[in-house]
């Protein structure tokens, strides 16, 4: 494997689920129409700044969502599309389902949140099936907001259960997508896919050499 020996930007201990949200929302470029979806990437809501300016988008048929809703602010016919309460900002509108579909086919969203089985070095998203015998397929809006979106982000642990990792050479479960995902958060990592191949970002309570002999693919530092 290529590890490139440059210096990666570390941390001393590995990120909950919390500290990689805010992480995520504070990536996301300010004036950004986004997706988030179901699971994990519903939390980036709860970091977004105002001075961001970011519109958030539900596939339910929303635009302008605010942070998840608690206690008196929580109103039952106001929901994401992972049917978790939440707020809406000044100025948000509602719209058919249909309409939310075109809008994420259309490539008018900035960038896609996804959760994530596997995603493979070349940036092929697996997210919507083990293809076990047993697992109930989940598709949703995953195909639509990972072809139609300019920009997908994944959000998911670094390894499975049984200590396998889910950025793998190619991807053994079903696909969502075809080479559309740009960057991989991590509780361990950053990881950034282009053109140069899987360079980390970041480290979060691990080395990038620890990363390579645990993650089946070459890996490289970030440059800048």
């Amino acid at each position: 494997m290529n590890t490139q020996a440059a210096d990666v930007a570390h941390s001393a201990t590995r990120l909950g689920r919390e500290e990689l949200a805010a992480l995520v929302a504070s990536d996301i470029k300010a004036g950004s129409f986004v997706n988030l979806g179901i699971g994990q990437p519903t939390l980036v809501s709860n970091y977004l700044r105002p001075e961001q300016a970011v519109t958030l988008h539900t596939e339910n048929g929303m635009l302008g969502m605010g942070p998840e809703a608690h206690g008196d602010d929580i109103d039952q016919d106001l929901i994401n599309a992972g049917k978790i309460p939440v707020t809406e900002l000044p100025g948000a509108s509602y719209f058919h389902h249909a309409d939310s579909f075109a809008m994420m086919r259309g490539g008018h969203l900035d960038v896609c949140v996804l959760g994530a089985f596997q995603v493979s070095a070349g940036g092929d998203l697996a997210n919507w099936h083990t293809g076990a015998p047993d697992a109930i397929p989940a598709v949703g809006g995953a195909m639509d907001l990972a072809t139609g979106a300019k920009e997908v982000y994944v959000m998911m642990s670094l390894f499975a259960k049984d200590g396998s990792a889910k950025l793998v050479q190619a991807c053994s479960y079903p696909v969502t997508g075809v080479g559309c995902v740009t960057r991989i958060y991590t509780n361990e990592a950053v990881f950034l896919l282009g053109a140069d191949g899987v360079q980390v970002r970041e480290t979060f309570g691990t080395t990038l050499a620890e990363l390579q002999d645990r993650v089946p693919v070459p890996l490289t530092a970030a440059l800048g």
